[in-house]
């Protein structure tokens, strides 16, 4: 039976990595994967899923009115698919999701989605809300804060290294504008 998975972290938890590894132990064994990225994370190379460890593959990149469902099943009918990967899983729609449910349903393929929980003030992100309530499977991938403990939230930077407390939900960065930090640490930079 084919299930739909979520791993889900902070920033520099090694998302990318697991995924770029899961694909490569199905290619190992004669299995074809596919791999979606965001369109809108352009921080590397459009149409790229790229680790920060250096590691990296080609992928479909999708933007919010794509339909994630009949791309899989176009490319599916043509080459059978074991496997549909997706990085920066949070940049996915409500739709998008209900999708890789039916691509796990209906196709039977197995699909391993993996993201943000949550954004820079502690919010949840439409892919990753849609995400939480559907997924067969939720799986934490862990990172520390400074003070040792495990990171679940994640702060934004300015360009002086000062954190922001509003703006857009979405802007695209690295490590030169997002932190990973424990729950106690981000309320005492963004809330208090």
């Amino acid at each position: 039976m084919s299930k739909l998975y979520f791993y889900y972290s902070s920033m520099n938890a090694g998302k990318t990595t697991a995924l770029l590894q899961s694909s490569y132990n199905y290619r190992e064994r004669g299995m074809n994967t596919l791999l979606y990225t965001a369109a809108i994370d352009d921080r590397y190379e459009v149409g790229k899923v790229t680790s920060r460890i250096g590691l990296e593959a080609p992928a479909t990149s999708f933007k919010a009115d794509d339909n994630l469902f009949e791309q899989t099943k176009e490319v599916h009918e043509l080459d059978t698919i074991h496997c549909v990967l997706v990085d920066e899983a949070q940049f996915l729609t409500k739709e998008q999701v209900f999708q890789l449910t039916e691509v796990t349903d209906r196709l039977h393929i197995p699909v391993l989605a993996f993201g943000l929980r949550t954004d820079f003030l502690g919010n949840l992100f439409e892919g990753s809300k849609a995400l939480l309530a559907w997924a067969d499977e939720l799986k934490e991938l862990k990172t520390i804060c400074h003070c040792g403990k495990k990171a679940t939230m994640v702060v934004r930077l300015d360009q002086n290294n000062n954190v922001v407390r509003e703006g857009s939900q979405i802007e695209i960065g690295g490590n030169d504008r997002y932190i990973s930090l424990c729950r106690k640490h981000f309320k005492e930079q963004v809330i208090y």
